[in-house]
C-alpha cells in the first residue's frame, strides 16, 4: 500500500490567472480541493514540496493529507498540470475522500519470477501491453503495485486480467472485457511485428 503524503497548504484569497501567476512567481502552486458535500476549496501549496512528491512515482495513487488551517483534509490527487517544457507543476486538483470511500487509480504492474518462466529462459520476450492497471479499491488500501507471477509462462502465452489475483477489496475498473496485460513472444516474432508496424507507418505516410 502506498504511504500517505502530507502536504501543507494555505487558502487562496484571490482567483484568476493574474493571481495564479503571482503565486507561481512566489514558488507556490494554485490548487483546488473538491468533492463530497462541501464547496470547492481553493488553496496553494509549496512548489518544491509538490514537485518532490510528484517525483516519488506514486503520487497519483497515494492518499494526500492536506494540512489547512489546523485541519487535515484527506484527499487523492486527480490531476496535476505541468509546464510543457520545464515540467514545473502549474496547478493541482485534489478529490476529498469520505470515510470508507472507494477510488479509481492507476497502479503499476510488476512481473516476478521471470527465472521460472520456460519461455523467458529460452529467449522469449515479455511484450508488456499495460504497464498500469485501472483499479477500483478502498481508499485506505491502495496497492503500490500489482505483482504478476510469470512462473510457467511459455512463448505464445498471454496474460489477461482474469489471470491476475488482485488484493482483497480491489477490482478492475474495466469490467466489459478480459483485456490483455502482456504476451510472451519469440524474439523473431517481436521483430516481425515491429517490421509490420514500420511498413504500415510507411504506407500511411506515402
Amino acid at each position: 500500500m502506498s504511504d500517505a503524503l502530507n502536504l501543507p497548504a494555505e487558502l487562496r484569497e484571490r482567483a484568476g490567472k493574474g493571481a495564479s501567476r503571482e503565486l507561481r512567481r512566489e514558488g507556490r502552486v494554485p490548487a483546488v480541493i473538491y468533492g463530497g458535500n462541501d464547496e470547492p476549496t481553493t488553496i496553494h501549496v509549496e512548489e518544491k514540496l509538490l514537485a518532490r512528491q510528484l517525483g516519488t512515482g506514486h503520487f497519483m495513487n497515494s492518499i494526500v493529507l492536506i494540512e489547512l488551517d489546523g485541519k487535515v483534509i484527506r484527499t487523492i490527487p486527480k490531476d496535476v498540470a505541468v509546464h510543457p517544457v520545464t515540467d514545473r507543476p502549474l496547478h493541482a486538483d485534489f478529490l476529498r475522500l469520505a470515510k470508507n470511500a472507494k477510488v479509481e487509480v492507476d497502479v503499476p504492474v510488476l512481473f516476478v519470477n521471470e527465472d521460472a518462466s520456460p519461455g523467458i529462459k529460452r529467449g522469449g520476450v515479455l511484450n508488456i501491453v499495460r504497464h498500469e492497471l485501472e483499479l477500483v479499491c478502498d481508499a485506505d488500501k491502495i496497492p503500490s503495485e500489482i505483482e504478476i507471477d510469470v512462473t510457467g509462462i511459455d512463448v505464445g502465452d498471454t496474460i489477461h486480467i482474469s489471470n491476475v489475483t488482485l488484493p482483497a477489496g480491489t477490482e478492475s475498473a474495466i469490467t466489459d472485457r478480459d483485456f490483455t496485460i502482456a504476451t510472451l513472444v519469440a524474439p523473431s516474432a517481436l521483430k516481425s511485428s515491429e517490421g509490420d508496424a514500420d511498413t504500415e507507418e510507411a504506407a500511411e505516410e506515402a
